[in-house]
């Protein structure tokens, strides 16, 4: 299992929720320092399962975390914003 997803949908997914989510190359909101998104690499009810399957598989630096549905940091997707074509020269 390797998905990229925002934590929104993590959080907001019956799979992950209720437990320990493992997420690979994870995006932190720089100020709250929550998940923001990832690639879920894994998922256990149970904590130290989780830890030992990270463990054998070497994904050693996963970040863990505990999806109970609630959502720390909501972003809204970046649109693509259009430079302005100026069509005035400076004289």
């Amino acid at each position: 299992m390797s998905k990229k997803l925002s934590w929104l949908q993590v959080c907001r997914s019956q799979e992950f929720c209720g437990k320990w989510v493992a997420l690979d190359n994870c995006r932190f909101d720089e100020t709250t320092l929550k998940p923001v998104e990832g690639d879920v690499v894994d998922c256990d009810e149970e904590l130290p399962a989780l830890c030992a399957r990270m463990r054998e598989t070497g994904r050693s630096s996963c970040s863990i975390v505990f999806c109970d549905g609630d959502v720390y940091v909501e972003t809204q997707p970046q649109q693509a914003q259009d430079s302005p074509i100026r069509t005035d020269r400076p004289a």
